[in-house]
């Protein structure tokens, strides 16, 4: 017998215990073991990071710049980033205190909520929403409220909506926009709304704006800007999305000083910093980036709409995404559930998506399709999900 089923008491921690297992690893783990699958699955662009930018990381490694960094990053990414921060939406944040390296938007995610809440703490966030959101939550001790987002806004969540959901114990909004699985985006009405009750309740409010370069016929408002709002909001983003560097794993976090330090504590103990050759990658990127990200932008555009044109055609009813580059369509009309929907899609045409249910209560007979494949691929993928809807009618 082994030793560990000896143990009298539980070995794993109810926080631990308390999360499930990501939908979407168990269908990217299937996905790894069949040969011809379509992976509209995981949310990774199919471009290579570009030429220069992984050049810059090569030239990192190549003159020997392989030691720890500040664990608040290097100060010229860190000014780089104010400065964009500045161009874009006119704020101000003081490189030195107020901006952190982090490992991709992940960590940031994780650093907000382990810095600020305390156990039985509430958070507010969408549903359905990144998978993530709920367990790092959950890993710091606080309670999730979800509040359901819908198809006949655009899955956009609104203001009122959270006014309902807010409690004595309610400390943290945390937004996606744009929306991870959705694609929507809080149009600055609703995030003018928001605004309103974080100062009015004395709310806290994290947003990942990972996607904030992916936004399409619409403009992209980070609530940071609006007024009384950049002294109680975390602003995370990162290179993964918008420069094709998932691999190199690398983020920020823009917030107030004294926030900014609480995190840095967690932070250098648990990371010490982000890795050298990803921050100097990204450096580059800022500086003369601007051209790949908007190519990219362009070609996520005209696959999307091709897309999702191409399943409201099927008859699978999809709300046009305004932003990231994520479809998703109601399939409940199929009579399958999500998971099944999935399973059977992935098993009898080789097309995988995700459930909706994944991401939330309020994704029941929805899935997500990540259409950052190839524009050939998308087109087959079509073919094969059309062939499946009516086979299965």
């Amino acid at each position: 017998m082994n030793s560990m089923d000896t143990l009298k008491r539980e070995m794993l921690s109810q926080r631990v215990r308390q999360v499930k297992a990501s939908g979407i690893r168990k269908f990217f783990d299937i996905i790894n073991t069949m040969p011809d699958v379509i992976s509209l699955g995981v949310g990774e662009p199919d471009f290579v990071t570009p030429e220069h930018i992984r050049q810059a990381g090569v030239r990192s490694i190549q003159e020997g710049h392989t030691r720890y960094t500040s664990n608040y990053g290097l100060l010229e990414l860190r000014e780089e980033i104010a400065a964009m921060l500045q161009r874009r939406y006119g704020l101000v944040y003081d490189p030195r205190t107020q901006i952190l390296a982090t490992v991709g938007v992940s960590e940031g995610v994780d650093l907000a909520m382990r810095t600020i809440l305390d156990p039985g703490d509430e958070v507010i966030a969408p549903d359905p929403g990144y998978v993530a959101y709920e367990a790092d939550i959950i890993f710091a001790g606080g309670v999730p409220v979800p509040v359901p987002t819908y198809a006949q806004y655009d899955f956009g969540i609104r203001a009122a909506e959270i006014a309902a959901a807010i409690t004595p114990q309610t400390k943290m909004i945390l937004l996606g926009n744009p929306n991870n699985p959705t694609g929507a985006i809080i149009p600055r009405a609703e995030l003018e709304g928001i605004a309103r009750l974080a100062v009015e309740h004395d709310l806290v409010v994290a947003v990942d704006e990972v996607y904030s370069r992916l936004v399409y016929s619409t403009e992209h408002v980070c609530i940071a800007a609006l007024p009384g709002m950049q002294e109680r909001t975390l602003l995370l983003d990162g290179f993964s999305k918008a420069y094709a560097m998932t691999g190199w794993r690398i983020g920020y976090v823009a917030a107030p000083s004294r926030v900014l330090e609480a995190m840095l504590k967690v932070h250098q103990y648990t990371i010490m910093c982000a890795g050298t050759t990803a921050q100097e990658a990204a450096l580059e990127a800022l500086r003369h980036g601007e051209d790949d990200v908007k190519a990219m932008h362009d070609d996520y555009e005209r696959r999307g709409r091709m897309f999702v044109a191409g399943l409201n055609r099927i008859g699978l009813p999809a709300c046009e995404p305004k932003g990231a580059f994520y479809a998703f369509p109601y399939i409940g009309g199929t009579g399958m559930s999500d998971e099944e929907f999935a399973e059977k899609l992935l098993f009898e045409e080789k097309v995988a998506v995700v459930p909706g249910s994944s991401f939330g209560a309020a994704g029941q007979g929805y899935v997500r399709c990540a259409y950052c494949t190839a524009y050939d691929q998308l087109e087959e993928a079509l073919v094969r999900i059309e062939r499946f809807v009516k086979k299965h009618q």
